[in-house]
């Protein structure tokens, strides 16, 4: 059985987390693996224009395999020099793949998200959820910190004071209170959860493709650049953009009231 069920309907690609009589941890190299294959080829295909992450059964993550830390085993196992490659050479790699994906992922929270899970969501581009769901930044309920690199994506969505309320007490944020903070768009009743998801990526999908992508990477770019060097940036994506088919496509759609035929190019 895949740890990661992967659906595609039109441009709109599904990933469901699949181990959900564990609660679909993240932690184990061959879910680790999934997602990295998943993000790489659907950046690698033109005909993936968006994409919905969500969990199988009552949980959408539960993180990190506690059994495995209690047992010191799986990537928890070794020395102190050994965990940190291990860290390194596994869940790490799913930040790099979702924060290289280049199309648009609307997470689809299910239920909890925890530690390693929360993270997950925070690395999406949209986020609803259920009124089941919450996210719980709780490393240091564990003794530990967030390996992940949560701590880097969760101020940049809440902001420093309420990441710090999150990451140092640990405690958990209810679904109406992650909408109030800015965790999530909006709470939608379960039934509702994967139809919202994907009518949001259909409606992301019928954008011209390249161009965005190329805004997700400028969103993305832009925390690490002055406003100089982030202009230079726009103009040379923006220089691309006009030279595009689509673009025209977009301009005589919007002139003759019609709605455009986007193929990519």
């Amino acid at each position: 059985m895949s740890p990661l069920l992967v659906e595609q309907r039109e441009h709109v690609q599904t990933w469901t987390l699949n181990l959900p009589e564990q609660r679909n941890p993240i932690s184990d190299p061959a879910v680790i693996g999934a997602l990295e294959t998943a993000a790489r080829e659907a950046s690698r295909d033109p005909d993936v224009r968006a994409v919905v992450l969500t969990g199988a059964g009552p949980a959408f993550s539960a993180g990190g395999n506690v059994k495995e830390m209690a047992s010191r085993s799986g990537m928890f196992a070794g020395s102190a020099p050994a965990l940190r490659e291990s860290y390194r050479d596994n869940i790490q790699r799913i930040p790099r793949a979702m924060h290289a994906l280049e199309v648009p992922v609307v997470a689809a929270v299910n239920g909890p998200a925890v530690g390693a899970g929360c993270d997950l969501a925070l690395m999406c581009d949209l986020r609803i959820a259920t009124p089941k769901a919450f996210f719980a930044e709780s490393f240091v309920r564990l003794g530990l910190v967030p390996g992940d690199g949560g701590a880097w994506f969760l101020p940049r969505i809440v902001g420093a004071a309420r990441a710090a309320e999150m990451a140092l007490l640990g405690e958990p944020v209810g679904a109406e209170q992650a909408v109030e903070w800015g965790l999530i768009s909006r709470v939608v009743e379960p039934d509702d959860l994967l139809p919202t998801a994907l009518d949001l990526a259909a409606r992301l999908a019928a954008n011209p493709p390249h161009a965005v992508r190329m805004t997700k990477k400028l969103l993305r770019e832009a925390p690490h650049h002055s406003l100089d060097s982030f202009l230079e940036l726009t103009a040379a994506f923006q220089a691309v953009a006009h030279q595009a088919a689509d673009h025209e496509e977009a301009v005589a759609a919007l002139l003759e009231k019609r709605t455009g035929r986007y193929t990519g190019q």
